[in-house]
């Protein structure tokens, strides 16, 4: 658990996620590390999760996304890091609730970093050809039922 002293009102946690090819996930450690501020850092293997009273948090936090802002993402977390009703080791073990669905979403970030890229790069959308007018219901529902 963390010390009380970082325990109150104002203590948020964020979890950055690392989805870069030029910064791994121990260099934002690194870079947490570094900036001798009041918090908790916790590695995790999509990146870290930083602790701490909010202006601290969200001022380390800026600092880690500018190493690559459209490829280190930032999610708030509703716990902190050892809280028993999120901990593994205190409900015996297995993923903690959410992870699943934090695996996927860290699936989805590559895509979004090189649109990401493509949109500060002013590159255009590719238009693709094909039908314009809308799709009828029985069509609709042919597809949907040739999907199942």
């Amino acid at each position: 658990m963390m010390t009380d002293e970082l325990q109150n009102e104002d203590t948020i946690t964020k979890i950055v996620v690392i989805s870069s090819d030029s910064i791994l996930p121990a260099d934002a450690a690194m870079r947490v590390y570094e900036s001798e501020t009041s918090i908790t850092i916790k590695e995790t293997c999509f990146g870290t999760m930083v602790t701490g009273p909010q202006d601290v948090v969200e001022r380390v936090v800026e600092e880690l996304r500018s190493l690559d802002r459209n490829h280190i993402f930032v999610k708030e977390r509703g716990f902190s890091p050892g809280d028993e009703r999120r901990c593994r080791a205190s409900r015996g073990g297995g993923p903690r609730p959410g992870f699943h669905f934090l695996r996927e979403e860290v699936n989805m970030l590559p895509m979004i970093g090189s649109a990401l890229d493509a949109y500060d790069a002013h590159v255009p959308l590719e238009k693709k050809g094909g039908r314009t007018e809308k799709l009828g219901i029985s069509t609709l529902m042919n597809i949907i039922e040739s999907e199942l």
